[in-house]
């Protein structure tokens, strides 16, 4: 029988598996849009952003980080980066939270190898390019990795228990 604790913990990894499928299902989209948006588009939403003092003092940190961002996106092969990074990113999310509903138990150390190697790639990505996004989702990417292993250790632990 479960105690409160462990319904709790698997409550919780269920809701960090959906924000992740969540998640991946935004980026494939994010990814698709971005191959298709024309840089013009990405330019212009950025004067927008900074001239209309949405991020504050125009000459502001935030506004020259945008503007940065967006000199680099639109000026090297960072778009080509982003599109691939977020569609191979997103479908391997989907593939796993699709495992891990399903409580494939092979699935789980798989996850947490997959979800490590992104959290190597997007600290130095992030060291790399200054982001301020990527730490935040690497931060994010190890509290999953917590949820799915300690997961895994329950599913294993009832399975043996059930044999």
């Amino acid at each position: 029988m479960s105690d409160t604790k462990t319904t709790a913990t698997e409550r919780f990894f269920r809701i960090a598996i959906a924000i992740k499928g969540l998640d991946g299902a935004l980026q494939v989209a994010g990814a698709l849009i971005l191959a298709l948006v024309p840089a013009s588009t990405v330019s212009g939403f950025t004067h927008a952003v900074v001239t209309r003092d949405l991020l504050g003092d125009p000459a502001g940190t935030l506004a020259r980080h945008l503007q940065s961002a967006t000199e680099n996106f639109l000026h090297g092969d960072t778009k080509t980066f982003a599109v691939a990074y977020l569609l191979a990113h997103g479908l391997i999310k989907l593939a796993l939270v699709w495992a891990l509903a399903r409580k494939i138990v092979r699935a789980y150390p798989v996850a947490a190898l997959v979800l490590a190697a992104f959290v190597v790639y997007e600290i130095i990505r992030a060291f790399h390019t200054h982001s301020i996004a990527l730490p935040f989702f690497a931060a994010l990417d190890v509290v999953i990795i917590v949820l799915v292993l300690r997961e895994y250790r329950q599913l294993k632990r009832s399975r043996s228990a059930g044999r």
